[in-house]
């Protein structure tokens, strides 16, 4: 003879809230991984978006510029780049005209 099981509502908020957690970890996750790649961009992407040259992002990169190399490729992370423009370490370089329009965007 088999032992019927009855749920109780404890039961079924555990089994509910248990199910609820495993999703939203398994999803967070995938959330998090697509909102960085979002905010990585290449390195024609980022000069585009700082409207410089990519000679000048090289030489910028050369004096700091915070970039990431992956799989031979290099990227930027766009609050990295920002928080960097942001502290005024560009203008220690000698280019804080050039970035005069992200200085408003920024503030």
């Amino acid at each position: 003879m088999e032992t019927l099981f009855i749920p109780t509502e404890t039961d079924i908020k555990r089994w509910v809230k248990e199910a609820v957690r495993e999703y939203l970890a398994e999803h967070a996750t995938a959330q998090t991984k697509a909102d960085d790649e979002q905010n990585l961009f290449n390195r024609k992407e980022i000069a585009k978006f700082l409207r410089v040259s990519l000679v000048t992002l090289t030489d910028w990169m050369k004096r700091g510029l915070p970039s990431h190399k992956q799989g031979g490729r290099i990227y930027f992370d766009k609050k990295e780049v920002l928080d960097y423009i942001k502290e005024k370490k560009m203008r220690q370089c000698g280019v804080g005209s050039k970035l005069h329009h992200l200085r408003q965007e920024i503030a």
